[in-house]
């Protein structure tokens, strides 16, 4: 069994004023379609109603945000802006001054109004599965012509970060209600695709946007996204050609067995910082509620077996909230928890004043990636000693996002691809108050460290804060960090680009696939 390592790309973030920007990509070779296949879900064709990869990758193609990555970029680059910047050294007000001549499907052109409209209505709306909690700095936004300014709460340097994210997808206001989210299979934005034809869970047909200004200066191949129950359906697609291209996710087993010098295709390993964390509900009258019983159940977990045995090495056991590679990254959870320890485990429980086994419901969404093989193996893990009973139970990608958000579910394992490469998105959204989990966990020292944080334009300055963040997560376990890896595009001889792909920066750049 070969061991896949992960390499994640260590970064250095420095916040500037932003000038013009793009990149030039490999010139399409006007080869036809090309079909790339997912296991990653849609869950919403609206950025006011979504926060995942799945709904995030396709927005990067048909919308345009103010700013994007370029591949493998630290800091955010103009796309629909012409320039952005802060106001002042107070990291409160921030400016962008749009591109002359954007237009809509509908033909609508482009204004600051359509920005402030966009930002306006996702935390208006602020969907229970949407992006609101990333804008929690945001106070008002103003418009005037191509001008569009964000006045902030409190300093926040990651701002510009969050406007780049499928979050900042600008919308048609002639289009799109301000209170509520749009129904059916239409999309009206201004990014380097159309998209065609939508039918859920099977595929997107894209076609170029011969109307696109932004960064990207490619117009790309047509493009079609093939959506997979599991990552065995997926590996099937692979191999009958019905696919073109894999991204996210193939079975462990076919992950270990793959070899950048095997004929007959491509693999890259993309730079990135994939997590996943097993989030446990704190709220009064959840068996997890007291934190010794959270503890005892960190006391229990086995990442190295984990790793090993389920996911065919092709993870590394996580320890941290922040993942390797990252600004503030600390092993907290392997400080507190080195090694299972049912002795304590029992000790704390016995403490804890509660009755054992204690039973408690694991909820995970079938079908991604090896999440119901992983329940079954945590499960195991929990229950040896008799300490606790685990339920579990699985649920369609959609039906488990809104059943954790609802708290419904007492434990939920959840994966995390970065919006951006900084340690803020690894903390705000996942542990701040009011963050995307919705496990109930709130800490005035978290919400405080994350916040100084947010006064340094020179990340670097932010480690003690994460450091200190890591070690209160550690303490009060509203989560239990599982594992980290990198993204693997898998793609014929006959498609070139693949690495610009996915890269960690959450950008998933479709117009760079092209035929050879």
């Amino acid at each position: 069994m070969r061991s896949v390592r992960i390499r994640i790309l260590a970064v250095v973030l420095v916040l500037v004023a932003v000038g013009v920007g793009g990149w030039q990509l490999l010139p399409t070779g006007g080869g036809g379609t090309i079909t790339v296949g997912t296991t990653d879900a849609v869950t919403a064709l609206d950025p006011a109603g979504a926060y995942d990869a799945g709904s995030w990758d396709l927005f990067s193609n048909v919308f345009q945000s103010l700013l994007t990555f370029e591949p493998g970029g630290a800091a955010p680059v103009p796309d629909a802006a012409r320039s952005c910047g802060f106001v002042g050294t107070g990291l409160t007000t921030y400016r962008c001054t749009l591109k002359e001549g954007i237009t809509f499907p509908s033909g609508h052109r482009m204004t600051a109004e359509d920005v402030k409209f966009s930002f306006d209505r996702v935390r208006s709306i602020d969907s229970a599965v949407g992006p609101a909690p990333l804008f929690d700095t945001l106070g008002s936004v103003d418009a005037e012509g191509l001008t569009v300014t964000f006045h902030l709460s409190s300093p926040d340097a990651t701002f510009p970060f969050k406007v780049a994210t499928g979050a900042g997808s600008i919308v048609d206001r002639t289009r799109y209600s301000g209170h509520s989210l749009r129904t059916g299979n239409g999309v009206d934005g201004s990014g380097p695709y159309t998209l065609k034809t939508y039918t859920k869970d099977q595929r997107a047909v894209l076609t170029p946007n011969s109307r696109y200004r932004g960064a990207a200066r490619s117009n790309g191949e047509s493009a079609v996204v093939r959506y997979y129950a599991t990552p065995g359906k997926l590996d099937a697609a692979w191999k009958a050609k019905k696919v073109d291209v894999v991204a996210r996710t193939l079975p462990p087993k076919v992950l270990a067995g793959l070899s950048p010098s095997d004929p007959g295709h491509r693999v890259t390993e993309a730079a990135g910082a994939e997590t996943r964390n097993l989030y446990l509900d704190v709220r009064a009258g959840s068996p997890l509620h007291d934190r010794r019983v959270r503890q005892a159940l960190a006391l229990l977990v086995d990442r190295d077996e984990l790793a090993a045995t389920t996911y065919q090495g092709t993870v590394d056991p996580l320890y941290s909230l922040i993942p390797a590679g990252i600004t503030g990254h600390t092993d907290s959870f392997f400080d507190a928890y080195p090694k299972p320890d049912p002795a304590r485990a029992k000790t704390l429980l016995a403490a804890a004043g509660v009755k054992t086994p204690v039973r408690f419901t694991y909820g995970y969404a079938k079908g991604r990636d090896a999440a119901g093989a992983e329940a079954a193996e945590l499960k195991r893990q929990l229950e040896r000693g008799g300490l606790f009973q685990v339920t579990l139970k699985g649920y369609e990608w959609t039906d488990f996002q809104k059943r954790y958000a609802d708290g419904e579910l007492d434990a939920y394992a959840v994966g995390w691809v970065a919006d951006f490469p900084d340690p803020d998105n690894f903390t705000a959204p996942l542990v701040g108050t009011g963050g995307s989990m919705k496990n109930g966990y709130s800490s005035k020292d978290v919400d405080r460290r994350i916040q100084d944080s947010r006064q340094y334009a020179d990340r670097s300055r932010t480690e003690g804060d994460f450091r200190a963040v890591q070690d209160d997560v550690a303490r009060d376990v509203p989560l239990v960090p599982l594992w980290q890896r990198k993204d693997y595009v898998l793609s014929s001889e006959a498609v070139g680009g693949g690495q610009y792909l996915s890269d960690g920066t959450g950008v998933f750049r479709l117009w760079s696939l092209d035929r050879i």
